[in-house]
This record gives structure tokens, C-alpha cells and sequence, in this order.
């Protein structure tokens, strides 16, 4: 099973490519790569080197989420507290803004971005995104789904909430915005052994039979968390 760890989230923090991180481990990016992906087995001594080069406590390499807390700004990372930090969060009428992207993510056979653009900011209603997720609301997106393959799941035109802090694959049967070759699109994933990753639709006449791709075929930008409908 593919392991979630944070080291890519605090790489991309510093605002590190994979070889500058690779020097400070004394490795080649290459088995960076493996290890921020979970191709590789991260033992105490990978988690260690990775701490030390990141300059970030031992135990925040592999807790969920951690690294999702990391300031944008690049500066040292400092453990969340209790409530997280909101992005233009409202005190009074209890509602924090989203951005929403102007896209439509396939739910079919993918769909080819070549732009993603700042549609809006919406306003979700604070409780609800907190008992979806304690990820700090600037790394949740919203967009909307097309097609029939995730039904009853997922329906065209679903208002769809993604955690962009999950680039890894880290729930069994989750669903994620995948980009396979450029073509983008949600779908559900799931481990299957070494280095390969099965995509699956929930409705198996409309998306077709499960199939597998090299996890480096794949790029996971973050796993939908919740949807809403207008009926």
C-alpha cells in the first residue's frame, strides 16, 4: 500500500525542487521521489534524514495533515494549534471563503486543462468544512464534476469540495482529481502493490472496467472531500 507522508507538502513549503532535497539527504532524487510518493519504504532512518534536512520534528514527517499546516510564506513550520488558522473566515455570519475553479473535472474519460483559473470565492459555512476536514480552508478548492461514471457517488454538475493538501494516496477507495497524462478527472483509487495504483468508476457501465497505471503515470492533486446538489 502506497505510504502518505508530508515530506513533499514541507519540500514544496521551502519552495525546494527534488534534487536540492535530495543533496540534503545525501540520496538522489530519484529515491526522493519514491519516498514522497511511498514507493519506498520509510523507515527511521529515511524519516530521520528527512527531518534533519527539512529542519522539522522527527514525528511531523508521517502525521496526516501536518505539512498541510506549514506556512505558505516558506518559514519554519510550528505545529498547528487546536483551531486552525481560516482564509478571509467571517466571525459573524460564521461562513469562510473557498476559492472555486473555473473547470469542469471529468468524470468519464478525463478532461485536458491547459488553465486553471480563479473563478470566484464562495462562502461554505464553517461548521460544515470542519467536520469534513481540519485542513486550513486556503488549500480546499471547489469544482464542479461532469459525467456519469462516479454515480450514484458523484453527479454532473456536483459542487465538489477538494482537499488540494492530499497529493498522496492516502485513503483505501478514496476519491481523488487525478491527472493521467494531462487528462484530468475524479475518480476513485486504491493501492495495488508496488508502485501501481488501480483507477476505478463507481458506476462500472458508464466508466468502464478498473484498470491499473504506474503511480508515476499519476498526479494526485488533492482528494475530494464532500459535494453538494442543487435538487
Amino acid at each position: 500500500m502506497t505510504i502518505a507522508n508530508n515530506i513533499a507538502a514541507f519540500r514544496e513549503a521551502k519552495g525546494w525542487a527534488r534534487p536540492e532535497l535530495a543533496k540534503r539527504m545525501d540520496t538522489t532524487p530519484q529515491q526522493v521521489e519514491r519516498l514522497e510518493k511511498g514507493q519506498r519504504g520509510l523507515t527511521t532512518d529515511w524519516i530521520e534524514k528527512a527531518a534533519r534536512a527539512l529542519g522539522v520534528p522527527v514525528g511531523d514527517i508521517i502525521t496526516p495533515g501536518a505539512a498541510g499546516t506549514a506556512a505558505a510564506s516558506g518559514e519554519d513550520y510550528h505545529p498547528a494549534p487546536d483551531i486552525l488558522p481560516t482564509r478571509n473566515a467571517s466571525a459573524d455570519d460564521g461562513t469562510a471563503e473557498i476559492i472555486s475553479l473555473n473547470l469542469a473535472l471529468s468524470m468519464g474519460p478525463g478532461t485536458l486543462i491547459e488553465e486553471m483559473i480563479e473563478e470566484e470565492t464562495v462562502r461554505w459555512d464553517i461548521g460544515l468544512l470542519r467536520s469534513l476536514t481540519r485542513t486550513p480552508f486556503q488549500h480546499i478548492r471547489q469544482v464542479r464534476g461532469v459525467g456519469d461514471s462516479m454515480e450514484p457517488t458523484l453527479r454532473t454538475a456536483d459542487r465538489i469540495l477538494i482537499d488540494t493538501s492530499e497529493r498522496t494516496l492516502t485513503r483505501m477507495h478514496g476519491i481523488y482529481w487525478i491527472d493521467h497524462f494531462g487528462a484530468h478527472g475524479l475518480k476513485r483509487l486504491r493501492a495495488a502493490g508496488q508502485g501501481r495504483i488501480v483507477i476505478s468508476s463507481d458506476n462500472k457501465v458508464a466508466g468502464g472496467p478498473d484498470f491499473e497505471v504506474d503511480a508515476d503515470e499519476l498526479r494526485i492533486h488533492g482528494r475530494a472531500i464532500g459535494t453538494w446538489r442543487e435538487l
